[in-house]
């Protein structure tokens, strides 16, 4: 089984940075794709980017250019790089990871962008 948890979350002003992080632990070589999505109130959940493992990076089309998805394999730990950060942006962002059958996310960590 695997565990994911994010960090990194919080409060930043548009136009601005934020670098979230996700841990992850457990049957990690049973993972074939981790990736990024988020939910925002009174929406349904939806994707940011996703990072197969040896495949093309895949971006929602309301980030790219905008943020940038990563993975530290010897750390266990995969990135979202937001920059250019918009109000729309707000949301619980959770980390995912998925393999043969089987789908996981974290908790979730709130980003807020707001002046």
């Amino acid at each position: 089984q695997v565990h994911l948890v994010e960090s990194g979350g919080g409060l930043v002003q548009p136009g601005g940075s934020l670098r979230l992080s996700c841990a992850a632990s457990g049957s990690i070589s049973s993972i074939n794709t981790m990736g990024w999505h988020r939910q925002a109130p009174g929406k349904q959940r939806e994707l940011v980017a996703t990072m197969p493992n040896g495949g093309s990076t895949n971006y929602a089309d309301s980030v790219k250019g905008r943020f940038t998805i990563s993975r530290d394999n010897a750390k266990n730990t995969m990135y979202l790089q937001m920059n250019s950060m918009k109000p729309e942006d707000t949301a619980v962002y959770y980390c995912t990871a998925s393999g043969r059958g089987w789908y996981r996310s974290g908790q979730g960590t709130q980003v807020t962008v707001s002046s």
